[in-house]
């Protein structure tokens, strides 16, 4: 089992910029991919970015260029910078780890208001 905390939502204007981080524990040493999720009101979780444990990240579209995704493997976390934001990054965040299968925090909400 692995358990996700994520911490640094809230609300911010539209350009401004925002830290989401995720703690993870149990079974860490059993996690590949960790990641983020969004979903928005009336939409489907969406793959935000992921990193692999190599160090690859992976990014949505609609965030390559004003969002970066670290990992520290000492520290078990996971972090997504947030830049420029924007009205439709509006959503609920989840930190995700793939451990053989898919775990998840209680997810973070971001709002960015126009």
């Amino acid at each position: 089992q692995v358990q996700l905390v994520e911490s640094g939502g809230g609300l911010v204007q539209a350009g401004g910029s925002l830290r989401l981080s995720c703690v993870a524990s149990g079974n860490i040493g059993s996690i590949n991919t960790m990641g983020w999720y969004r979903q928005a009101p009336g939409n489907e979780r969406e793959l935000v970015a992921s990193m692999a444990g190599g160090g690859r990240a992976n990014y949505a579209d609609s965030v390559e260029g004003r969002f970066t995704i670290s990992r520290d493997n000492a520290k078990n976390t996971v972090s997504l910078q947030m830049n420029s934001l924007k009205p439709e990054d509006t959503g609920v965040y989840y930190c995700n780890a793939f451990a053989w299968r898919h775990y998840w925090g209680k997810g973070t909400l971001v709002t960015v208001s126009s």
